[in-house]
């Protein structure tokens, strides 16, 4: 059983604890900001344990982020325990790539969350662009969210989601209907974490998204964008790196990580 109250505590949230939409949006909005996304484990090649416990150790008790396996999966069985019904689904990423570029696998863990019978988009667990507010899935026209608008389509059998991006709208990910179970994102997890075609295990990304800004580290190029439109990008040292990650992430930045951090500051070097 997850330790609700821990996780409230985490993410600072002391409202209601009832399956209603207001509070999904308030955890929507409060998830990211507190619990950043990155896959440091995968670049120290320890993997990533998708037990509940060993989530909860790590996302919870030990101040870390994880990517969208372990964070939706902790996001599930918390609005399990309030009551909410949930259903996993799992995306094929289309983010930053042309429109006709060929489908990839589904690698990307999202949830549907159903509040008298209307079904709603959740995820907190897409790194740079992770919507902070629930999408409706029936809706076809934009969605507007305090970071960028959103709008769903339908393609075939799957939904895809795209953001709008100053006048364009860009494809975030394309979502079949299969429903997932907890033991099916087994495999995709494994793929991610150690397949060499897997950009976990070449970049050190590390995003985190507050009601003002995101925050995003690619390397060690630092993009912070603002609410207002307004968008600055730095270059960090191995020092300066290390700095960001403890301060504006909230990440307990170990002495094994060093190693990593040097060849994510070498990676990014003209």
């Amino acid at each position: 059983m997850t330790d609700v109250t821990a996780y409230f505590a985490r993410i600072g949230y002391d409202g209601p604890r009832e399956p209603t939409l207001a509070v999904l949006r308030s955890l929507l909005e409060l998830h990211p900001a507190s619990i950043p996304f990155e896959a440091v484990d995968v670049l120290l090649d320890r993997g990533v344990d998708l037990a509940p416990q060993a989530v909860d150790a790590k996302l919870i008790g030990a101040g870390r982020g994880g990517y969208c396996y372990e964070q939706n999966s902790l996001f599930k069985r918390v609005l399990i325990e309030l009551g909410f019904q949930v259903e996993g689904l799992i995306a094929r990423v289309r983010w930053q790539q042309p429109l006709d570029a060929p489908l990839r696998q589904r690698t990307h863990m999202v949830l549907r969350v159903t509040i008298e019978s209307e079904a709603w988009l959740c995820d907190v667990g897409f790194g740079s662009c992770v919507p902070t507010a629930p999408l409706r899935f029936a809706e076809r026209g934009p969605q507007p969210t305090a970071h960028e608008t959103y709008r769903l389509s339908q393609v075939g059998d799957d939904i895809l989601m795209e953001a709008q991006l100053g006048e364009d709208w860009a494809p975030v990910y394309q979502i079949p209907p299969d429903i997932q179970l907890d033991q099916d994102y087994e495999l995709n997890n494994w793929f991610s974490s150690t397949h060499p075609s897997s950009h976990f295990r070449h970049l050190l990304i590390v995003c985190k998204t507050t009601p003002q800004a995101r925050y995003i580290l690619r390397d060690s190029r630092l993009t912070v964008r603002t609410n207002d439109g307004a968008m600055e990008r730095r270059d960090l040292s191995l020092d300066e790196l290390e700095a960001e990650l403890a301060s504006t992430f909230g990440l307990p930045v170990a002495a094994d990580w060093r190693p990593v951090l040097a060849r994510a500051v070498a990676a990014a070097a003209p």
